[in-house]
């Protein structure tokens, strides 16, 4: 597609949001001016109970902003509106159901408390990072080998680098033998500090197999250097500084019995080009035990054909929330979602990430650090 449909569809994408978000506005002011409270602030007077209402809610919209960002200011709202025609709409059912008009407004109260609590719990979901576990089987290793795998820091969104160094001291209680990172470690506005903070904090893991990383589509930044003051070229070099081995369509071995091999992101195959899992495997010592990294799980069938024993991925973000968790399958761009799947000889673990990409909540899936017990089968 050329550049002037892309910016069609941006285009017709940020109309549609912004009609939603004005449509959904007014329903909520609208109905919450049924309030009896705000009738009474107002001597019963609708027109100013609903410039009330739109007056509050346009200052909430506004703190959530501020506090936030504009598109977290925006999924509140779309959630409340959703909430809110959902509890009318039950409400009304109820009412015709018992052929009787329920006293007050006990449907907006519902909406506001059920919406808090969701987004609440996608708050936790996103924030909190929960430890999930993989066991594989393989004739290739003689002793248990234990890989964790960081994926979509985005660092700056949930945590900065003085909360992603308490992560990693939770990863190096885990005890491992070798770390991979996944890809968009960092996004397109996180600060040079924590930027370097981010890949210092890296060098402290204790994983004497070694740290091994590749780029997702975040983190050369999609813009110029100058929307965040730093490039590429400057994350590779804090990474090695810190130790950690970056790997663009390369393979390293690690220990004994390990091959990781690390592909160029998706986003850069028109770009820079990148290699095939045929062409980057092609040259593989086969009796290693294969870890292929791939921030974006989407080549399923050409890697498991080259031979990869196990292909790590985040992007995704298990999803991100309901109700478009599922978007990426049904538009061809993940292969998966998230969790695992075996094609032939070839596991896929697909990670929903650390953290997210400029959201404060995950709905539907929660952040997770992994860890991957390969066993002697």
């Amino acid at each position: 597609m050329d550049r002037a449909g892309i910016v069609l569809i941006w285009i017709a994408l940020i109309g549609t949001v912004l009609a939603l978000c004005g449509g959904g506005l007014l329903y909520i002011s609208f109905r919450a001016a049924r309030f009896s409270f705000v009738q009474k602030l107002v001597g019963g007077r609708q027109g100013r109970a609903r410039l009330l209402c739109l007056a509050f809610f346009l200052a909430l919209t506004a703190l959530l902003w501020a506090l936030w960002n504009m598109v977290n200011a925006v999924v509140c709202l779309l959630h409340l509106a959703v909430f809110w025609m959902a509890a009318d709409l039950a409400a009304f059912l109820v009412a015709r159901i018992r052929n009787k008009q329920p006293e007050g407004y006990g449907a907006g109260a519902a909406a506001l408390i059920l919406c808090t609590l969701w987004l609440a719990g996608g708050y936790v979901a996103a924030h909190h990072v929960w430890i999930t576990e993989y066991t594989f089987a393989t004739e290739k290793v003689d002793r248990e080998v234990r890989l964790v795998q960081i994926s979509d820091a985005h660092v700056g969104a949930t945590f900065d680098a003085g909360g992603f160094l308490k992560h990693i001291e939770g990863i190096n209680a885990l005890e491992p033998d070798l770390v991979v990172v996944t890809g968009d470690f960092v996004d397109d506005d996180t600060s040079r500090e924590d930027m370097l903070g981010a890949c210092a904090a890296l060098g402290k893991l204790d994983a004497p197999e070694g740290v091994y990383f590749v780029f997702g589509n975040h983190d050369k930044g999609y813009y110029s250097a100058s929307s965040r003051g730093w490039n590429g070229r400057e994350l590779r070099a804090a990474l090695a500084a810190a130790g950690v081995v970056v790997l663009e369509d390369e393979c390293q071995k690690a220990g004994e019995t390990l091959l990781i091999a690390g592909r160029k992101d998706r986003s850069l195959e028109r770009s820079e080009g990148r290699l095939s899992p045929e062409q980057l495997l092609s040259g593989a010592e086969r009796n290693r035990y294969i870890v292929l990294l791939d921030h974006q799980p989407h080549d399923f069938d050409a890697e498991a054909a080259a031979g990869a024993d196990l292909v790590l991925s985040g992007h995704t973000h298990g999803g991100q929330f309901i109700p478009v968790r599922h978007v990426g399958e049904w538009v061809g761009e993940n292969a998966l979602r998230y969790g695992h799947e075996r094609r032939g000889n070839t596991d896929f673990v697909v990670s929903s990430g650390i953290s997210n990409w400029t959201l404060q909540f995950k709905t539907g899936c929660r952040s997770e650090i992994v860890l991957i017990h390969i066993q002697p089968a």
